[in-house]
């Protein structure tokens, strides 16, 4: 929602005047107006549901490009999950299971989420047990490095594990 600025505030008799070279503290919203036009500034709203409402005496182009700025900061400090895809087939033998190992562990340390699956071409969907058997494994195997988010889940001629890093301490 959009900050009120100068006559769009309404309804409002007095106000907690904030800013720089202004005088801080409660005064009425007519002298904060006037105030504010001494000062070749706008008065703009900055919490409406405070009693009375704040409001700060500035240049309100200045006081969303600042506002739009420390949005943007704050939206590049986010952590970005990132989704790597293992797959297998039920029939993996254990030289390829432990490369595909190798390979979560080192985007698990990365900080990466990972998601291991089961792959079921043709008639190999009869051997759903032994995908179920070697995700288990698999979430067993990582369990000094990830946590399990989701355990193992068909979906289609997908067998679906999720897992997470753990937190480092």
């Amino acid at each position: 929602m959009p900050n009120r600025i100068n006559e769009k505030i309404k309804g409002v008799k007095e106000v907690r005047l904030v800013g720089d070279n202004v005088e801080q503290g409660i005064v009425s919203f007519e002298e904060a107006l006037r105030i504010a036009e001494e000062l070749e500034l706008d008065l703009v709203e900055i919490s409406p549901s405070a009693v009375p409402p704040v409001c700060k005496i500035v240049d309100y182009q200045k006081f969303l490009y600042q506002q739009k700025k420390r949005e943007k900061e704050q939206k590049a400090k986010a952590a970005k999950v990132v989704l790597k895809e293992i797959r297998f087939g039920p029939q993996t033998d254990e030289h390829d299971y432990n490369f595909k190992l190798k390979h979560a562990i080192s985007f698990l340390k990365e900080g990466c989420k990972v998601k291991a699956f089961v792959f079921f071409k043709g008639r190999s969907i009869l051997f759903k047990e032994q995908g179920e058997v070697l995700l288990l494994r698999f979430a067993n195997d990582l369990e000094d490095y990830a946590k399990v988010d989701q355990l193992p889940q068909l979906e289609g001629k997908r067998m679906i594990i999720f897992l997470s890093p753990k937190k480092t301490k």
